[in-house]
């Protein structure tokens, strides 16, 4: 599948040129000729609209220092040289180690310059995209290997926000975002996705190889970035919880605050905790430890915070 140069691809150009400060864009717009602009912040809308219907887009890194560019050249094979003159123009030419020698001399002017090798599948683009005609419809045809991201935004097409996907748990990063595999794209799970009942760390929801089934709550093209839900696919309790409100529950302090103390309400390890409020307490807050057995009285679930108050004073009334 090709990408289009639409929306999409325009704004992980800008992306891609913000990151970078710079980035080279190939226009292909015949068999075996082209034509290189380089892309910055202030040109990028001016080089837009230059190439024509049709045409192959091509995003490669910025170019280099021209000592480094020569430093790259290879022991054999073609490679194609493109380099940036005095005037800010950008030329490319494919030469092979016999011409090196009259290219180098060449390049001693230069500003900038690339090597990218001719062998299949060396040195790959960014992306690629290619330019629809003006009523939007792709009709070009170009036979080109698909680059790491042209793959990654294929799949990312097949996907649709609300679908239900499998994968495994491939990593944890240390910051707790889960990283899943699905189907050879890496989605992940930020930790409020993990799971609809409190837990302290990731790994006491998901483990490395771990298959799960997961929702996709939004898919972003521009990024190339899918976010996956756990909680999405798991029933949410927080009903059941504020049907018991008004109800006389005891529970462990599992946390003090200044402002008050955490009563879990539910007899598991993941169990929902509720906080009595300092007004709340029926004794003084520094005669309180964490373990304290407390009854206390459901007064109040918040369903959009995710929250629930609790008095020990109501519970003994």
């Amino acid at each position: 599948m090709q990408r289009p140069a639409d929306a999409d691809f325009c704004a992980r150009l800008h992306w891609t040129v913000s990151a970078h400060r710079t980035a080279l864009l190939e226009e292909i717009f015949a068999a075996n000729a082209s034509r290189w602009h380089r892309l910055t912040r202030d040109t990028i809308e001016t080089v837009r609209s230059e190439p024509a219907p049709r045409s192959q887009l091509t995003v490669w890194p910025d170019l280099l220092t021209v000592d480094t560019a020569v430093a790259a050249l290879p022991g054999e094979g073609l490679v194609e040289v493109v380099w940036e003159d005095e005037d800010g123009q950008i030329t490319s030419t494919v030469v092979d180690v016999t011409q090196f020698e009259a290219l180098i001399a060449q390049l001693a002017s230069a500003r900038a310059a690339g090597v990218v090798s001719m062998d299949a599948g060396e040195d790959l683009p960014l992306f690629t995209a290619v330019l629809p005609d003006s009523d939007g419809v792709l009709r070009a045809r170009w036979q080109t290997g698909p680059t790491p991201s042209d793959r990654d935004w294929a799949f990312l097409k097949t996907l649709r926000r609300g679908q239900v996907v499998t994968g495994t748990v491939t990593s944890i990063a240390g910051f707790g975002v889960t990283f899943v595999d699905i189907g050879g794209f890496t989605g992940m799970i930020n930790v409020p996705e993990l799971s609809c009942r409190p837990f302290n760390q990731p790994s006491d929801i998901v483990s490395v190889g771990q298959e799960i089934t997961a929702e996709v709550p939004d898919v972003d093209m521009v990024w190339e970035r899918v976010p996956l839900s756990l909680r999405a696919v798991q029933e949410d309790p927080w009903p059941q919880v504020a049907q018991r409100l008004g109800q006389v529950v005891t529970g462990p302090v599992a946390e003090i605050v200044p402002f008050g103390v955490f009563v879990r309400i539910e007899d598991r390890d993941d169990g929902f905790q509720g906080l009595v409020h300092t007004n709340e307490l029926d004794q003084a807050p520094e005669d309180v430890e964490v373990g304290d057995v407390l009854a206390v009285k459901i007064i109040g679930v918040y369903l959009p915070r995710r929250r629930i108050a609790l008095s020990q004073r109501q519970a003994d009334q």
